[in-house]
């Protein structure tokens, strides 16, 4: 097994082609592009440590409602339960 090193994760919408692009991204070159942004912490013991199919529900919601704002034109394809489903 080849040792790969941990990376961050960019999701990004592209609106002229209506898809989304998800990269790994070297931390080294991306830390001064986020440096002082904003950011969402998701704390991994609120979830009980369980990265299970409800936890990556929530997670894609959230990518989902932060890219929404700066692209309106998403929303019209969205239809996002907030809340936890049983």
């Amino acid at each position: 097994m080849r040792n790969i090193p941990p990376y961050p994760v960019v999701l990004t919408y592209l609106e002229d082609r209506q898809q989304f692009a998800v990269q790994a991204v070297d931390r080294t070159r991306l830390a001064p592009v986020v440096a002082g942004t904003f950011e969402v912490p998701i704390l991994l013991d609120e979830h009980h440590f369980k990265l299970d199919d409800a936890f990556a529900r929530r997670l894609g919601a959230a990518m989902l409602n932060l890219i929404a704002p700066g692209q309106p034109d998403i929303q019209q394809y969205m239809n996002v339960t907030h809340d936890p489903i049983d």
